[in-house]
Formats: structure tokens, sequence, C-alpha cells
């Protein structure tokens, strides 16, 4: 293809993607791709109303359609698209299908069954999901690692409190130090002894923090079976006022499922009805993340308005289109509607920090994130709203009070870094702490080298924090999508726009990397399994937002090669006529390595960019 076709067909490709883009916008003037994850989300949907006694029949038959449709040959279900079977998903699966009636002789079942057992049972499920199961009486609230709400008395300065966790994971163990301290137990009209081994429980070692931690759990044991009474009633109290004053305006909290759920629980036991204002808000907020279709109902475990809306106005400015349009104008405007003007659990950390920010929910006041306030900030900063220079400002100066004391930035929190909480035996599944991470750190180098001076002291240092994180190959690891492509894309083209020269070694050694992990198709892709396996970083099927991220890095570097040309042809052949493109593969994550989330618009807002910069590197108005 000559290069005049190349051009031609990426400016129709662009067009196009950029006219479905704009449709896609709602009459408010935000957007919101589906956030897809796994089944466990409506399994639990289902035990927690059955927990509540509202489980209605409706409900469980399209639950169970959708979960049955997300069931793979051999039986199992997986975290990921592609990914290997999972236990704990599957058993909760079962336990779902259990519930809708199915029969458990019926071949689905006995597929799941068998690799449940082959597997190591229900014993070797994750904590998370034995917790579930001894809700109901089908495993033994002994057999469980204790979570003593006395926690709730430890100050903030004191190892273990609850602010040293991620914040959600905190919103997550403080209902569940009220569930662990009740031991409720709920019978299910079905007994699950079909999934259980009579092996033991898999345990960690035994030498160090490990073994430290699981003889404190033994006496905790010891405690638990006779409290101080007055301690653990006020425990619980106090653990119940700190659920309910981090109630959402939607109902949720953190905009999260997984403590929205045990919220929801943990109150019921602590004397909620379901006719409480409290309770009824909860229950009635989860309507909004349900989704309904022809392959039956499903909850988002969150929802990306604000983040996605940022993306897809800087989308748009890459693509071409005016700052004046009526889509990137109204969608500035409802982003300056949902500025965060008040304090959170941040503030633990950072106490004489001024709020401002933005979340990455609909609702999520509490928790303002650094990562969606840098994207919204390089949004409102590329539009030239003179109106919205004065929240600018406010997350600018917000955003950078949230270093960590070594330069770098995290999601949600300011030095959280203390790692006994993984220690704990309870912690079996997931991330629990907010390290800084190079992708958030990345996104706020750019916002920031759109607005402060280039010699500013937080920016010299997050750019030192990054030249410090680069991997031995040359790449960066990927937080908060999959994996060292999205990292290394998020990156170099933040290095580049805070003044680091494109032949710097640094860039010269990530695009090395971005070269040689091209995929003979011509795209890039990584899989998930990158994240516990390192032979497969930088490896997997081609996807439209791994293609793109590499090639805005690519691009970012000043490249204009053979390997940029490919992989703009990739999209071009892999565009779907209506302007998007399909990507079943999940490119993003919520726990590296144990929860991801496929992102809907991922697969045509990083298009859209790397396809408009493309354009503009050739010399060609986008």
């Amino acid at each position: 293809m000559s290069t005049a076709d190349t051009l031609r067909s990426t400016r129709l490709a662009l067009d196009a993607a950029r006219d479905h883009l704009i449709g896609l916008r709602s009459p408010q003037g935000w957007w919101k791709g589906e956030l897809q994850t796994n089944v466990t989300m409506d399994a639990e949907d289902l035990l927690l109303r059955e927990f509540l006694g509202i489980r209605a029949k409706d409900d469980t038959a399209e639950a169970a359609h959708w979960i049955r449709s997300e069931q793979r040959a051999d039986g199992t279900w997986a975290t990921f698209h592609g990914g290997p079977p999972d236990l704990s998903t599957t058993v909760e699966a079962y336990t779902a299908l259990r519930l809708a009636g199915d029969p458990v002789e019926a071949a689905h079942m006995r597929a799941a069954r068998s690799f449940v057992r082959e597997s190591g049972g229900i014993e070797s499920a994750r904590v998370f999901t034995r917790i579930w199961l001894a809700m109901f009486g089908q495993w033994p609230w002994e057999r469980l690692p204790v979570l003593p709400p006395e926690l709730m008395f430890l100050p903030s300065w004191f190892p273990l409190n609850v602010y040293d966790w991620a914040c959600w994971a905190r919103q997550t163990i403080v209902p569940l130090t009220i569930v662990s301290a009740r031991r409720p137990v709920r019978p299910l009209p079905f007994d699950l002894a079909e999934l259980r081994t009579g092996r033991p429980v898999p345990r960690r070692g035994g030498l160090g923090w490990d073994g430290f931690f699981h003889g404190l759990d033994r006496l905790l044991v010891r405690y638990e079976r006779r409290p101080v009474r007055g301690l653990r009633e006020a425990a619980i109290r106090r653990a119940a006022e700190w659920i309910v004053a981090r109630q959402e305006a939607d109902g949720s909290w953190g905009g999260i499922q997984p403590p929205w759920v045990y919220s929801l629980i943990a109150l019921n036991l602590s004397g909620y009805d379901l006719d409480h204002p409290i309770m009824r808000r909860g229950l009635r907020g989860l309507d909004r993340f349900t989704i309904r279709d022809e392959r039956g109902r499903r909850l988002e475990a969150c929802q990306s308005p604000v983040w996605d809306t940022a993306l897809a106005v800087n989308a748009l400015l890459d693509a071409g289109v005016s700052h004046d349009h009526p889509a990137v104008a109204e969608a500035v405007d409802w982003l300056l509607e949902e500025e965060i003007r008040g304090p959170g659990d941040w503030a633990v950390r950072r106490p004489r920090l001024a709020p401002g920010g933005w979340a990455f929910e609909f609702d999520n006041d509490l928790y303002p994130d650094i990562d969606d306030t840098a994207e919204v900030v390089l949004a409102l900063s590329r539009t030239g709203r003179p109106d919205a220079r004065p929240a600018i400002g406010r997350a600018v100066r917000w955003m950078t009070g949230m270093a960590s004391r070594d330069g770098g930035f995290a999601a949600f929190d300011a030095d959280n870094t203390r790692t006994l909480c993984t220690k704990l035996p309870f912690c079996d599944f997931g991330a629990v702490i907010d390290p800084p991470s190079a992708d958030v750190t990345a996104h706020v180098v750019e916002a920031l080298a759109q607005e402060s001076a280039p010699g500013s002291p937080e920016l010299r240092r997050a750019v030192l924090w990054l030249l410090k994180a680069q991997e031995p190959d040359g790449s960066w690891f990927g937080r908060w999508g999959a994996n060292h492509v999205y990292g290394t894309g998020a990156v170099v083209p933040a290095l580049v726009a805070a003044g680091v020269r494109r032949d710097a070694a640094c860039v010269r050694r990530a695009v090395a990397w971005l070269e040689s992990h091209r995929n003979q198709d011509g795209g890039w892709g990584e899989d998930l399994r990158s994240y516990t396996d390192p032979a497969w970083i930088g490896r997997g099927a081609s996807t439209p937002s791994q293609t793109a991220w590499a090639l805005m890095a690519l691009l970012a570097a000043g490249e204009r090669s053979p390997v940029v040309d490919a992989g703009v042809r990739w999209l071009v052949e892999h565009q779907r006529p209506d302007g998007t493109w399909d990507e079943p593969h999940f490119t993003g994550t919520g726990f590296p390595g144990d929860f991801s989330i496929n992102y809907h618009l991922y697969r045509l807002v990083f298009p859209v960019n790397a396809l408009g910069r493309y354009l503009r590197a050739c010399g060609q108005a986008p």
C-alpha cells in the first residue's frame, strides 16, 4: 500500500471512529462504556439477595442465563476472556446456578463440579468465597481467618489500622469485621457437599511474617471465643457508624461492588432493616449498575463515566474536533459539574491539603482519584476554556499535594505503602495497598507538563521517579492496564511532554522494547497472565487498545517507521463497518493478576487517539 493510500484509509478510519464516538455521547454530555468483569458480580448479587430475603424469581432466572452464557466448554469460568479456569469464580457461579434451580446432574453442572473437586474443592477457594459460603452454613466460621472489629480503635499511625489499607480494601474490610464478629448463618435450601474434598485448607509458609500472622490469627481465634463484650460491641458500633458516614449519594460505597454488598450485609446484621433509608438507597442504587439484554442480567462492578468522558474528550481533540464542538463543550460542562470540593479519606494522610479533583464514577465524592484528575486536567487544559481555569488550579494543587514521599503517585492515597496488610492470612485475593505506579505517575506528569513550568519541583521529582521505575528491558509495568504495553504507552508520551529528549537512552530503550514485542500481524497485545507469569510480558493477541497504546508511545518518541505504519494498518484493517472495533480481550485491571476489566470504550477512544496523532505526525491535519 502506498503512503497516499495509507493516509487516505487512515483518515477514513479516523472519521468513522470519531463519528461513532460522538454518537455514543449521552444527552447530558458524558460517555460511559460498559465495564465488564466476571460472573462473581452476578453470583454474589444473587447470594446477597438470598441473604437479605429479597431474591426475586425473574432476577434469578436472568442472572443465571448470563452466568451460563459465560461458562466455557470445559465447564469452568475464568476471570477474563481466554484466561485460565478460576476455582473461586467457578465455585461461586456453581452456587448461584444451584440457587437458580439448575439440576446437580445437568451436564454443565457436572463439568463445573469436576473441575472444582480436581482443583481442591471449596477448601482451596479464596477466603472471600469461603466467607460467602459461611454466611449460608456451607463453611465453618471457625475455619476462616479472624478479622476483629476492634481494628477500628487503632490510630492512623499504628500498623494495620484501617487507613493502612487501600481505599477499596478498607471499605471492604470494615464491614467484613462486623460480618466476621456476628458470624451469621442463613441456610440455603441445599447443601454443597459435592464441592468439598475433606482436604485441609492450604496455608502459606510457616516462616517470617507469614508464620507470625498465622500465629496471631490463632490467638485471635481464641479471643473470638470470649471477646471483651463491651469493647466488642463498641467496635461494632464504630464500624457501623464509619460505614454509614461513607455511603454515597447513589446508595453505593465507593461506587464499587465489594464494599457495597458487604456494607449492606454488615448494616443488616447491625439492626438496619430493609426499610431503613440507608438500606433502601443502597439496594435501589444497584439497579443503575444492572444491565439487561438478550444474554441475561449482569452487574457492573463499577462505572467509569468521568474516566470515559475525559478519555473521549482527549480523543476527539486528537481527532481534530474543535474546542467549541458541542460534543467537547458539553462534556467540559459536565466535567466541571463533577468536580469534588469536599474532604475524603485521603485527608488522613494529607490533612492540610485543600480538596479538588475528580472521581472515576458518577458518585464517589469521598474518594477522588489522582488518575482521573490528571486525565480531566489534561482534557480541560487542552480546550482552553477560561471558566475551567479555577477547577484546573484546584485540581493541580490537590494532585501535586498527593505525591508520595518518593515523588511517585498512586491512585487514591499518598504513602499507602505499608505491606503488613498483605501478610495477613485474610489477604489471599487482590491488591490491598495503593503504592505509586508508573501509569498513574505518567498521567500526572503529562498533565503537569501541560499546566506547570518545566522546572517545577513536583514535575521533576515525578519524572525522576519514572526514570527509576523503568524495567531492565526498557518497559514500564502497568498497574491499571495490561500491562507493560500500557505502562510503556503511558510513560513515553509523558516523558517527552515533560521535556525528555526523544533520543534519550530511556526513550530509545522503550522504543526498542515495543518494536521487539510487536506481533507478526502488525499489532500489539499483552495477555493478563503477564501479571503472574513473566513469560507473557509483551505477549498476547493483538487488540485495538493495546495497539493504540504502543503507537502513541512510538509516535511520541518521534518514530515514523514501517513498524508504526504496520500498526496503523492493523487498526484500519480491523475496524468494523460502524467505525468501532471488536475487543473481547480484557485490557484493564482492578487487581493485577486477580481481577480484570474489559472497558468497552477502550477499543474506540485509544485508536482515535493513535490515528489522529499518526496523521498529525505525517503532516496531515486530522
